[in-house]
């Protein structure tokens, strides 16, 4: 009698554990115990605060010195609040560290990114403070009377830099700096092929000079520039161009909802017309040839199209030149706008780094994380962070300061901080700011840029293969871009963020979960194999 009631004690002990384990690995991991966000009354200035901060870095040293002075001079004013920055090399791997840990939620406080970024992350639960609260607190918002700086006010925000910020109707970050394309141009060898550079590069006559320029001589050297490499058209970011044909062209991309659109006639002419011009090897990408910078310094490149942030590395007395002295050619830059199919209706992308805001179980700290984020808006850091590369200043504020507009008017006065493709850059962004456009961002959106972009790597590799870009060939490229990337493909009309929710791998706490039922079940099933075992026995 006593050996069966401790089997139904042990027996009930492991049904326990099994109802209680789910809640205990709830608890434990994941950001699915986060509160929505409130902004506190006040700011606790008695306590103690460690925030970390995420940021990109490319190898300039003079933006890590503008973060570091920007670190010292804010926590001069809160010395309550340390900031502890952690530097990446790119984007992509803050975004996969971000993903990673949202699952233990242990994320930044406060993170460089993007917002296709941002719509990520947002698939977990509470996992970004939403700003638009903070916007308008009175206190500690967008020039709050309790700051300690003096920060831009919401209207001293360049309003379509601010707009790239909302989600839905809602803000979750603030833009830092912006930069959109260039094509840097060799003017000396365009005239040297017999051309006149127009106001307004358009891409047939881009086409057209790049085609003559690959002509040779009987040595195998290109008559155009003498030596055995030329690459006439190198565009950087393939994602880039193909999403801004589409939209010069009026042709469909995606829906705000996240409707997947891009796989149309459109594309399908564009992606036929780089071929044309890939067989040839008149047009190259990065991913295939490199930095196009770098063979434009060479004398290798007629139009290399690049980040304004890159302005500093293009041209023959570029500050960050990337090549040796020995290669380097003499020649005159312009910097214009991306080539266009309506010169009348220029195009062109605005990018550029974001700043948000991750929530936390404290409110208080995620108060803290947002006074560093908006310091990162001040004029000092705006213009000395503008100053290193072609980046423009976020705010009207910074802009119209008489710091930044002596800035701009010394172009050319030194080929550093004054250095002048530099300056051009910077110049063409805010000119053609109403120029400028986006693409929908939600839940998905990064994979469908990639998928945009690696479409033209795959024509212009398929072709320097012997491949023939057709129909047949187009067709298997829009099958293959819609499975590796998840994107719905079809008669099927369903958002990314759905296809991601229905074919992504399991959270870590779901894994966790699993895993943990699994061992308490395995238990059960080895004891009551052995109290039936030791059952047996006793009869026999």
């Amino acid at each position: 009698m006593m050996n069966r009631k401790t089997s139904v004690r042990k027996l009930a002990l492991l049904c326990v554990i099994v109802l209680v384990l789910p809640l205990v690995l709830t608890g434990c991991h994941g950001s699915g115990g986060l509160k929505e966000f409130q902004v506190p009354a006040r700011f606790d200035e008695d306590r103690q605060y460690e925030i970390t901060f995420w940021a990109k870095n490319d190898t300039n040293n003079n933006q890590v010195q503008v973060y570091r002075e920007a670190i010292s001079a804010f926590e001069e004013m809160y010395p309550n609040i340390t900031v502890n920055m952690r530097l990446y090399t790119d984007y992509g791997r803050i975004y996969n560290d971000v993903i990673t840990n949202i699952a233990t939620n242990t994320t930044p406080n406060v993170c460089i990114t993007y917002p296709d970024h941002i719509a990520t992350y947002m698939t977990g639960n509470n996992v970004m403070a939403p700003l638009d609260e903070l916007f308008a607190d009175e206190k500690y918002g967008l020039s709050g009377s309790e700051l300690k700086f003096d920060g831009p006010a919401m209207d001293e925000i360049v309003p379509e830099f601010l707009a790239e910020c909302a989600i839905d109707g809602v803000y979750y970050a603030l833009p830092y700096m912006r930069s959109t394309e260039a094509c840097y141009v060799n003017v000396d060898l365009v005239e040297k092929l017999g051309y006149q550079i127009p106001d307004t590069l358009t891409w047939d006559f881009v086409w057209e000079v790049s085609e003559a320029a690959m002509k040779k001589d009987q040595d195998g050297n290109f008559l155009v520039n003498g030596q055995k490499t030329m690459i006439p058209f190198i565009y950087k970011s393939t994602d880039n161009m193909m999403i801004s044909m589409l939209k010069q062209l009026k042709a469909p991309y995606s829906t705000d909802a996240g409707e997947i659109l891009i796989f149309n006639d459109t594309t399908r002419e564009i992606l036929k017309t780089v071929a044309v011009h890939g067989k040839s090897q008149a047009f190259s990408t990065f991913k295939i040839s490199s930095y196009p910078s770098n063979f434009m310094n060479a004398g290798q490149c007629i139009f290399a199209i690049d980040s304004t942030a890159g302005a500093s590395w293009v041209g023959t007395h570029a500050p960050l030149l990337d090549i040796a002295e020995d290669k380097l050619v003499e020649f005159e830059t312009a910097v214009m706008t991306i080539p266009q199919f309506d010169p009348e209706n220029p195009r062109m992308i605005s990018q550029g780094p974001s700043v948000c805001v991750f929530n936390k179980q404290d409110p208080q700290e995620v108060l803290a994380s947002w006074l560093f984020t908006q310091f990162l808006l001040t004029n000092d850091v705006q213009i000395g962070y503008a100053q290193t590369e072609g980046y423009v200043p976020v705010t009207l504020k910074a802009q119209q300061s008489a710091e930044y507009v002596d800035y701009i008017s010394r172009m050319g006065e030194d080929n550093d901080l004054y250095y002048d493709v530099k300056i051009k850059a910077a110049k063409l962004l805010m000119e053609n700011t109403e120029n400028t456009f986006v693409t929908p961002v939600f839940n998905g959106s990064a994979s469908l840029r990639n998928a945009a972009g690696q479409m033209i790597e795959e024509v212009v590799k398929g072709v320097r293969r012997k491949k023939a870009v057709d129909d047949a060939f187009v067709d298997k490229l829009y099958d293959d871009m819609a499975s590796l990337y998840r994107l719905n493909h079809g008669d099927e009309q369903t958002t990314v963020g759905e296809k991601k929710a229905e074919l992504g791998p399991l959270p870590g706490m779901a894994k966790g979960l699993l895993i943990g039922l699994g061992i308490v079940w395995l238990g059960i099933i080895t004891y009551a194999a052995a109290d039936m075992l030791k059952k047996k026995r006793i009869r026999e």
